[in-house]
């Protein structure tokens, strides 16, 4: 079957079968992403996630009307387990960390508008972490777009950071794996966590 014209109603009524080892690309606090031919499923995995889901729908319908979606993924679907967006090409992390984009350093990356798109992001959407390397993708010309947009500051404040702080939702440290012994972003669940292994070690 080609996944690239995988209709999306049978990615919404199977998206379980996609949900793979061989399809995962990604994970957050929150959400577990696989890749399906030009599209992404984003698993829920706290409330929080759907939430996010709900807000990168919302601001891009509205981004949509704004002439600014080529710099967003599209959002498609989302629902109390799921979301289903475009996919695009990661960007290749640096040290094995993610890292801020930088205008100047970064200029081949920047598309047009872009200043218009994190201003519009930051007043009218009240939106996170706009300029972590992980929340963007790279499109066909090589430039940025937004992948990872729906996390408000409200929402951070107010759900995220007191979840991080009692352990229920990974913070990120950059440390040792104690399983393959490189330096990594190691998701660590609370001051109490001494389990440092990597992702690919099996600590999700």
């Amino acid at each position: 079957m080609n996944e690239k014209a995988e209709p999306l109603e049978n990615l919404i009524r199977n998206w379980r079968t996609y949900c793979t080892e061989e399809n995962f690309i990604g994970i957050g606090s929150s959400r577990k992403v696989y890749k399906v031919g030009e599209r992404v499923i984003k698993v829920h995995l706290h409330p929080i996630g759907k939430l996010q889901s709900q807000n990168e729908m919302a601001i891009y319908n509205e981004i949509e009307a704004k002439g600014l979606a080529p710099l967003f993924a599209a959002v498609y679907f989302v629902d109390e387990r799921i979301s289903i967006q475009s996919y695009y090409r990661p960007i290749l992390r640096r040290d094995n960390q993610s890292f801020e984009i930088d205008g100047d350093k970064d200029a081949i990356w920047i598309p047009d508008r872009y200043e218009d798109a994190l201003l519009e992001l930051d007043r009218e959407f009240d939106c996170f972490d706009l300029k972590d390397s992980d929340n963007y993708g790279l499109n066909d010309q090589g430039k940025l777009v937004f992948i990872d947009y729906g996390m408000s500051k409200s929402l951070y404040e107010n759900m995220w950071v007191p979840l991080a702080e009692a352990g229920v939702l990974p913070q990120i440290e950059f440390d040792i794996c104690n399983g393959c012994g490189e330096k990594k972003e190691l998701r660590m669940y609370g001051e109490e966590d001494q389990d440092k292994r990597c992702y690919s070690c099996g600590k999700e």
